[in-house]
């Protein structure tokens, strides 16, 4: 009797066929190239995002001016501080920089037609003015553009300049005396923007040299 029942047990049982094996193994394969491909692209992906990043700041550092040289300001002798110049070059031998000068709207900042790229603001404790009304001239060699490239200098007046009678009394209420701080940020279409912090003498002169 219990030969029969083990031979009975022996008859009923099912093995897994080399098809159904088959199946598996390509399951698993699938499965697993499926996780391979995921992996694979968010790593593709991740690079490309940090290539990205590297150049874009390499774009930023490359395209970046340095001030060459002091920083002089204009004024009438023991009243208040007009106008400042100050020389930039362009840094690390970077990328052209756009100085198309902005269009004057007779108040000290630029014209709202403008088509000026370079933008410079005014900063002090009291107030801020953007996009101000400024000029430029080369300084050595000049290739005749408006770029400023590698081994060019361009010194920049602020706001404007003399001939178009612009000067701090047309932007600000309060006119910048002595021992006034104060900050110019320059910003070009692309690269760091530049802050030129300085502080007037403790008597203003016709020209000085702001430090």
């Amino acid at each position: 009797m219990l030969n029969r029942f083990l031979k009975r047990m022996k008859e009923n049982q099912k093995g897994i066929t080399g098809l159904e094996t088959a199946i598996i193994l390509i399951a698993f394969v699938v499965v697993a190239a499926v996780f391979a491909y995921t992996v694979l692209s968010a790593g593709l992906f991740s690079s490309q995002k940090s290539s990205e990043a590297v150049y874009s700041g390499l774009e930023e550092a490359s395209s970046t001016m340095e001030l060459d040289g002091a920083v002089i300001g204009f004024g009438t002798a023991g009243d208040d501080l007009e106008w400042v110049k100050f020389s930039l070059a362009n840094a690390l031998e970077g990328e052209p920089i756009n100085f198309t000068e902005p269009t004057y709207d007779s108040k000290g900042t630029a014209a709202a037609a403008s088509t000026n790229v370079m933008v410079m603001s005014y900063v002090d404790k009291n107030v801020r003015i953007d996009d101000l009304y400024w000029s430029y001239k080369v300084l050595g060699d000049d290739d005749g553009d408006t770029l400023l490239e590698s081994g060019e200098r361009f010194q920049v007046t602020v706001p404007g300049s003399v001939a178009d009678d612009s000067d701090f009394t047309d932007l600000l209420t309060d006119d910048i005396n002595a021992n006034h701080e104060f900050t110019i940020e320059v910003k070009p279409a692309s690269g760091a923007v530049m802050k030129i912090n300085r502080t007037t003498p403790a008597y203003i002169d016709a020209v000085m040299n702001l430090r």
